[in-house]
């Protein structure tokens, strides 16, 4: 952070406003988003402790499953509470510091770019199921499995570190104010009184090249699962085979079709507002959805659910 000069103030606290036009409705948006922040919490949580119970879940797959389970958490629980004090009107619910600002900005960056990872490990894994069957103990062993997780986990960490190094350079001398609901990138360069033509090229840059590096690997993970597909003479062989990885792909294009949408677009689709309801999907809709994107479409889970709670309605699926 740069030092402090005769004629300007330096800011040591930001003021998020949040969604500052609802007022009247304040305690329904509490009401909405504290659900689904539940909501969240306990689906994952009950994947987590599913696949750690069941032996039958204990493939590679389900592995890579946890590991999201836990990254959707985190990914809310770095927000959503903070959200929901500003909302309420919690004294202090609506301030941070600017220290504060910057570690929510880099532990909410650095879960974010671990997923973009993490899905492109996975799309790997369902490359090598559907296409190499026979090779796919050899290719997806579990040493394998935790050299890739623990990349994934590692290079997401590092994502952030020259970005938030970069802002934390930048003067913010007043106002304070972050027009969203947290320590989003573009609002708080909005804020600064520095020159941001550096900050703002790296920060595309790095967003570019971990959205492209992992969409181009599930890009070709799928491409040669399809591929592999069409070459399967049985209509019914084929949809087994699709529906393996189905609730993958449908995942993969809600997280990245909204991730694209808001870090690799022109000024002139930007939007506070409509930004911020993109950012509400992306970081508490999205995280939601997933577990009952996997849950519903895979029997195996499913059964598992079903074992795990004692729903006798369940067995059999």
């Amino acid at each position: 952070m740069q030092p402090h000069t005769p004629n300007r103030t330096q800011v040591t606290e930001f003021v998020m406003v949040g969604f500052a036009g609802v007022h009247e409705a304040c305690l329904l948006f509490f009401s909405l988003f504290l659900t689904m922040y539940l909501f969240t919490l306990v689906e994952n949580l009950a994947i987590i402790l599913v696949v750690g119970l069941d032996h039958r879940l204990r493939r590679p797959m389900y592995f890579f499953l946890t590991h999201l389970s836990c990254l959707e958490i985190l990914y809310t629980s770095v927000t959503v509470p903070k959200m929901l004090a500003g909302l309420v009107g919690v004294d202090g619910g609506k301030n941070i510091s600017f220290a504060g600002c910057l570690s929510q900005l880099f532990i909410f960056t650095f879960l974010g770019a671990t997923e973009c990872f993490l899905l492109a490990a996975m799309a790997y894994d369902r490359y090598v199921a559907i296409c190499m069957p026979l090779r796919y103990g050899a290719l997806v062993s579990w040493g394998t499995c935790i050299h890739l997780a623990a990349a994934c986990w590692l290079v997401g960490f590092l994502t952030p570190v020259l970005p938030i190094y970069l802002m934390s350079q930048l003067t913010f001398c007043g106002p304070n104010i972050v027009d969203h609901f947290f320590c989003d990138a573009s609002p708080l360069l909005a804020l600064s009184c520095s020159d941001v033509t550096l900050k703002e090229t790296v920060d595309f840059l790095v967003s570019l090249a971990v959205l492209l590096a992992s969409s181009t690997v599930i890009a070709v993970s799928y491409g040669n699962i399809v591929w592999t597909l069409l070459h399967i003479r049985s209509a019914a062989e084929r949809w087994k085979a699709f529906s393996t990885c189905a609730a993958h792909l449908t995942v993969v294009s809600l997280f990245y079709g909204t991730l694209f949408f808001m870090y690799v677009r022109t000024k002139l689709a930007s939007s506070i507002n409509f930004n911020k309801v993109v950012s509400v999907f992306y970081s508490i809709v999205t995280p939601m959805l997933n577990p009952l994107i996997y849950s519903l479409r895979n029997k195996e889970v499913k059964g598992a659910l079903g074992r795990a709670f004692s729903l006798k309605s369940w067995k059999g699926q």
